[in-house]
């Protein structure tokens, strides 16, 4: 039953991979991870007078390139100066020429986020009165089509590969030593470094393209490659290339020199191959770290080491599940994988569960922030899922254990050469060598009358007697055929060989608890399919956290649209003054933003959101269409991380510039200004 079930559980492997790998190749492009979360002019706001340039803020820092923001007029031509710059923060902005026209103008913009995911997308502004036409303008797609499917599934290919290799050498090094002879779980560790390897090298290609026009006729541009190289994902994918190679060295030694040695030997080496896989591994998985998600927003300092450790976690125990897996169904019958193996991989999998539960957590927060963010976006309920397919590994876990529990080592089966050989074999065994030597005449007697065409002892040429006796040449007196006995009796004890093989086989798996163990663990593996796919479909959606911000900003800027000129003004600006707690968000709210008397509010928030107090906030109002200003304004503080003033004074409408210095402290401030029509 167990040899019909094996092939079906190979078929049904492979097919869950492939479904897993077509889903994300087929899936949409990737999410972006910096969100707009502002701009200068405001999506379909109407300005008096064109402005001088056009600003768009992110909710973290971007790469741009040379065409990266484009501004374009209403007939489809380019108005704006050229490459943008960042002004401020996560502001970029980039210049517009003198004396455009009344119209309606559209905004492109593709930049890449600090988290190496491509950002795109479209709005327009209208100078003096909204035109009838307006440029006919695609909304560009980042990451998307044939190149943008390539990239999604190099990326989940990268993930199992880097699962396979560390879990199933972890395994073997801590769990089962005996495992490095083992034929299908070297392939199983070499597969997995090979599929890293080769997914590393297309996602370094396709990198450029990826990030740029999409095109598949871009891969091997080597002028994008060479810009690719230069960007902090680059190298990491470089760096990454470099300790695989160091990570073949390792699998070499393991499945060579580790497996031949003994005693302290091998203790000595075993300490010296664990430290320096978990060097190299940590390398590996440092890559992702530094160059994704972790490496940007909320304590980039705390999240880098605990994505790392979070990394290693899935290796050990997912890596593990698969080669125990392999162990359990392609092993040898003469060294199955031992019950104390089992035990031993069960106590490392609780302890990587532990720390996916902890670092999970830690992750969940930082990138959801609320807990509507759970249902209210795609990343919430993705990380559902994830949590849901968790829990499900958990529970057949549990159940693996207890058939661990009842896990007996199987015992070779002993044959008993008088009893269970054949009759075939035992015959033979008189042909092997050994035995036709004894067709030689030890007594001296002539044997020519026996038909041998050996030699007796006294130095009678056998090969010159007459052989018509009841033998014939090569015969000996038995009739046997001494010339074709050593191949007979190899070929016979192949076959006794594969003969208890498949005895220690069937003993092997008459264990109720192996055969038990082997289910439960299929199940295991089939969901962790699904687990890493969700996991890496996460890597590249947009965090909850910044959704919800660019939602709310997106809310802010159509009100702001739809209340005209004469409603409140709120302008958020992002400062960093360069200090010890320097870095944080100042939002200028003025009301009812018209000339005359108006209410000025000034909140002061760390990039987290939480209000907190700094030694001195100042603001300046220039009308510079007319040469009015500076204005300065001192407001008053009035509760943490807020001040106001009452009845500031606006002479004239028109495009004010509102600047705002915050200090820090005695010698770190600085100086960030937006742009508001008042009055």
């Amino acid at each position: 039953m167990t040899q019909a079930i094996a092939p079906r559980v190979r078929t049904l492997v492979l097919l869950v991979l492939a479904v897993a790998g077509a889903l994300l190749a087929c899936a949409g492009p990737a999410s972006a991870h910096a969100a707009l979360t502002g701009s200068d002019p405001a999506q379909g706001t109407v300005v008096d007078k064109a402005p001088g340039q056009v600003s768009l803020t992110f909710s973290e820092q971007v790469a741009t390139a040379a065409d990266g923001l484009r501004v374009l007029d209403p007939k489809g031509s380019r108005v704006d100066t050229g490459r943008p710059a960042n002004v401020s923060g996560t502001t970029y902005a980039v210049g517009l020429r003198a004396g455009l026209p009344d119209g309606t103008y559209t905004v492109t913009y593709q930049v890449v986020s600090a988290d190496s995911h491509p950002v795109a997308g479209a709005f327009t502004f209208s100078i003096g009165a909204p035109s009838a036409t307006t440029a006919s303008v695609d909304t560009p797609t980042a990451g998307g089509g044939i190149v943008g499917r390539l990239y999604g599934l190099g990326r989940y290919l990268s993930y199992a590969g880097f699962v396979v290799m560390t879990g199933g050498a972890a395994f073997v090094l801590a769990c089962w030593p005996r495992g490095t002879s083992v034929r299908a779980v070297q392939r199983l560790v070499v597969s997995g470094w090979v599929t890293l390897t080769a997914a590393t090298l297309s996602l370094l290609l396709l990198r450029g393209s990826y990030t740029g026009s999409g095109k598949l006729a871009d891969v091997f541009d080597l002028d994008l490659v060479g810009e690719v190289l230069q960007t902090k994902t680059g190298a990491a994918l470089v760096s990454r290339l470099l300790l695989l190679a160091a990570a073949a060295l390792f699998v070499a030694v393991l499945f060579g020199a580790y497996d031949k040695r003994e005693g302290d030997e091998r203790r000595d080496l075993t300490f010296g191959l664990a430290v320096g896989g978990t060097v190299v591994a940590a390398g590996l998985a440092a890559g992702w770290a530094m160059s994704e998600h972790a490496s940007t927003g909320l304590q980039p300092g705390i999240a880098m080491p605990v994505d790392i450790l979070h990394l290693l976690a899935v290796a050990a125990w997912l890596g593990g599940l698969a080669t125990l897996l392999v162990a359990l169904y392609r092993a040898p019958a003469d060294r199955p994988v031992e019950a104390a193996a089992v035990r031993r991989f069960s106590a490392v999998a609780a302890g990587a569960v532990v720390t996916l539960v902890l670092t999970g957590v830690y992750q969940s927060w930082r990138q959801l922030g609320a807990w509507s963010a759970l249902t209210d976006t795609a990343y919430g309920r993705l990380l559902l899922v994830k949590i849901g397919l968790v829990a499900v590994v958990l529970g057949v876990a549990w159940l693996s254990r207890r058939w661990t529990a009842r896990l007996a080592d199987a015992t070779p089966a002993k044959v008993d050469d008088d009893e269970e050989a054949p009759r075939e074999e035992r015959v033979a065994a008189a042909a092997a060598p050994g035995a036709a030597g004894r067709a030689e005449n030890t007594a001296g007697v002539d044997t020519a009358g026996a038909g041998t065409a050996g030699t007796d002892t006294v130095g009678v040429d056998t090969a010159t007697t007459d052989t018509s006796g009841p033998g014939t040449a090569g015969t000996g007196a038995l009739g046997v055929d001494t010339a074709g006995g050593s191949e007979r009796a190899a070929q016979l004890a192949r076959q006794r060989a594969a003969m208890a093989a498949a005895r220690q086989k069937r003993l092997r798996d008459s264990d109720p608890g192996r055969f038990g163990l082997r289910r439960s663990v299929l199940v295991e593996a089939v969901v962790a399919v699904a687990v890493l796919a969700v996991t890496t479909a996460l890597t590249s959606t947009e965090p909850g956290r910044t959704e919800l911000a660019a939602e709310a900003a997106t809310a802010g800027t159509a009100a702001a649209a739809a209340s005209g000129t004469t409603g409140a003004v709120t302008l958020d600006m992002v400062f960093d003054t360069g200090g010890t707690d320097g870095k944080g968000v100042v939002s200028v709210d003025i009301d009812p933003a018209r000339v005359g008397g108006n209410d000025l509010h000034v909140y002061v928030t760390r990039p987290n959101g939480r209000a907190f107090d700094i030694p001195e906030v100042k603001l300046a109002f220039t009308l510079e269409a007319q040469g009015i200003g500076p204005l300065p304004v001192v407001p008053d503080h009035i509760a943490t991380g807020h001040w106001s003033a009452s009845g500031v004074q606006i002479p004239l409408g028109g495009e004010w510039k509102i600047a705002v210095t915050v200090r820090t402290s005695d010698i770190d401030q600085a100086t960030v200004s937006k742009n508001a029509q008042i009055g």
